[in-house]
């Protein structure tokens, strides 16, 4: 039996496919650069960075981790040409509000013994400073021999509160 919000997606993608036209965008993000962002549902990137579809890659995880999504930017940068990381990390992030300590206890304690062994090892990639994150991000791509150096990188802070977005770096 389907959920509320798969019949939602089937109602919603059914107007969506309706009206759709965009069926002949190349492959390669026409923009050739790639948006690192949050999966906080309170950003919607193509709104608030002003990305068109068939535009730029955007790659979503918690926290807008570089050392996470590593291996989206290497496939976008040499298989689809991208030559610009833009990471932008978010006011109010779940991942200012614990450590990793936390996240292995809540895994033990909601799915027990064999989920615990099984992220042992697993670093949920927390922070407590936001801009300092942002840095380090950038830093790590910076430095990183997966990411040529005629890839331009910065880094962002979009506050959810307001709606704008700052460069860090």
């Amino acid at each position: 039996m389907a959920s509320v919000i798969q019949k939602n997606l089937v109602e919603k993608n059914a107007e969506y496919a309706n009206q759709f036209t965009q069926g002949h965008l190349a492959l390669p993000p026409a923009k050739q650069y790639l948006v690192l962002t949050c999966m906080d549902a309170r950003i919607d990137p193509a709104a608030a960075f002003g990305i068109d579809l068939g535009d730029a890659h955007v790659i979503r995880n918690a926290g807008a981790s570089a050392r996470d999504a590593q291996r989206s930017i290497i496939i976008s940068e040499q298989l689809l040409g991208t030559k610009e990381i833009i990471l932008v990390k978010h006011t109010g992030c779940g991942m200012l509000t614990f450590s990793n300590e936390d996240a292995h206890g809540l895994v033990k304690k909601n799915l027990g013994p064999s989920a615990s062994a099984e992220i042992a090892t697993l670093d949920f990639l927390t922070f407590g400073d936001l801009e300092g994150a942002v840095r380090d991000d950038v830093g790590f791509l910076k430095k990183s021999a997966t990411v040529p150096d005629d890839v331009t990188v910065s880094g962002w802070v979009y506050e959810v509160e307001t709606g704008k977005a700052r460069q860090v770096v």
